[in-house]
């Protein structure tokens, strides 16, 4: 990977982030002082959060994985994906293509607990799709994708319903069956909501569930979230978090 050099941040911009980038020329914006997730190595660029993503836009105009370069060479809009990080999960953004290719029942040339992914995250990344196709995707509020820090294993997905809307945003998961009862969910879910609630404009994350699935209930209620009264259109439980 080359790149141009470094420059300094001034005193009115402090470092609190760093460009990093993996094997797939992926990049990302990472928490300075931490260590990196596996497979990504820093490229040399810091400064504040905006400023990093700033400065992907300017100089790689192209951050998705090379397989999917190859395979939608027409798609060069998205300079980087959205990484978070947890004690045991980092939480990647999924990219309409590999999206696409995830839909259409591939491994997007990922590694996955199992094997492969799972049906609903199909559905989920159909959605995304769905999304995309119609002009309707906005970048960094669609598919998350968790791998396990310890071995890089995607071990679920998670994400948002679309972008955030008069100050709410809904949000869902799915886990591969092999990973269930870790606490990945909760540790997941705590850290997007959050994230979710630390943007300009979004007060409230929402999630809803069956009333059967206790599990997720019990995930929900771990991350923080309170079950309301009453349920929504299609008489499922809702539960909330807010700023």
């Amino acid at each position: 990977m080359t790149g141009p050099a470094p420059v300094p941040p001034s005193q009115e911009h402090p470092v609190t982030h760093a460009v990093i980038v993996n094997t797939r020329q992926q990049y990302a914006v990472w928490p300075s002082g931490t260590g990196l997730p596996a497979g990504w190595q820093a490229t040399g660029w810091s400064g504040g959060e905006q400023a990093c993503l700033d400065r992907i836009a300017e100089l790689w105009t192209d951050g998705r994985p090379t397989p999917v370069r190859r395979a939608a060479a027409e798609d060069a809009r998205r300079p980087a994906v959205q990484l978070l990080a947890t004690a045991r999960l980092w939480l990647r953004e999924v990219l309409p293509e590999e999206a696409r290719q995830i839909a259409a029942g591939a491994d997007a040339g990922l590694n996955w607990l199992g094997g492969a992914p799972s049906e609903q995250t199909r559905v989920a990344a159909r959605m995304l799709d769905r999304a995309a196709g119609a002009g309707a995707h906005v970048a960094a509020w669609g598919m998350y994708l968790l791998f396990r820090a310890e071995d890089a294993l995607i071990v679920g997905a998670m994400g948002f319903h679309g972008p955030p809307c008069d100050g709410s945003v809904e949000i869902g998961f799915d886990l591969a069956e092999q990973a269930r009862g870790h606490g990945y969910a909760t540790e997941a879910l705590g850290e997007l909501a959050h994230w979710a609630l630390g943007r300009s404009g979004v007060n409230t994350v929402v999630a809803t569930t069956t009333e059967d699935n206790t599990k997720s209930q019990h995930v929900m209620r771990r991350a923080g979230f309170e079950l309301l009264d009453g349920r929504d259109a299609e008489g499922l439980l809702v539960f909330r978090l807010s700023r």
